[in-house]
């Protein structure tokens, strides 16, 4: 994504859609932070139906960081996402220090019928945690897609 350091939603959104062409029911993404918020703005912003997502230490909130302003400026549009999605899988950690597990058992169970997966100690799924790899997330996609 574009300028990592300081993400804007219009750039990364208009760079998600520069990647994706023209999504369709084959279509499953998979987010981590906040790629999250992007995956979710991107399908606000679309017509056609994808296959599903993958929620990893996703947030509906800038916690407390400016840079990530951008992506709350207005107020999701959940019905629009779910014309867009049917399928969601939400993974979080029990000890993240940026996302509470709210989000997902509240927030992305609720507004999205998400499943909800809650990993032991896994952080922020990131390198500082030592996570290379997340088995979970490959599960959800696969399961997902049948």
């Amino acid at each position: 994504m574009p300028n990592t350091q300081h993400p804007r939603i219009k750039a990364w959104v208009n760079h998600l859609k520069k990647a994706v062409g023209t999504p369709d029911k084959h279509c499953y993404f998979v987010g981590h932070s906040v790629g999250c918020i992007t995956i979710l703005r991107y399908l606000e912003s679309i017509k056609e139906q994808i296959g599903g997502i993958v929620i990893v230490a996703g947030y509906t909130t800038n916690l407390g960081y400016e840079d990530l302003e951008s992506f709350f400026t207005k107020p999701i549009n959940w019905k629009k996402i779910k014309t867009n999605c049917k399928k969601f899988v939400a993974i979080h950690s029990d000890n993240d220090p940026y996302v509470s597990l709210h989000y997902g058992k509240d927030i992305f169970k609720n507004k999205l019928n998400a499943s909800v997966i809650i990993e032991h100690n896994k952080g922020h799924f990131s390198i500082d945690n030592n996570i290379m790899q997340l088995p979970s997330a490959l599960k959800a996609v696969i399961e997902l897609s049948e």
